[in-house]
């Protein structure tokens, strides 16, 4: 597992533990498709709507409506990296 995906996991772990401004500090500065994702999540955790959606339009990957379950859009984005 490369650093950027223990960063990621670390990331999910901390928005669980309701720590959001340690995950937001961890995945502001990674420029890939799942932490822009993880960054879309927490600012719609935040309820930052426009933010959020330009999040998810960094990451490619999905929209800010696609899940309407943010615990359940968690557990996907941790099933997308390696173990």
């Amino acid at each position: 597992m490369s650093v950027i995906d223990k960063q990621c996991h670390r990331a999910i772990e901390l928005i669980i533990s309701d720590d959001w401004e340690g995950s937001h500090k961890i995945v502001q500065d990674i420029n890939t498709p799942i932490a822009q994702w993880i960054h879309a999540v927490l600012h719609k955790i935040e309820g930052d709507e426009a933010n959020s959606r330009y999040w998810y339009a960094r990451s490619g990957l999905y929209f800010y409506d696609s899940y309407n379950d943010l615990q359940h859009e968690l557990r996907v984005i941790k099933n997308k990296l390696p173990n």
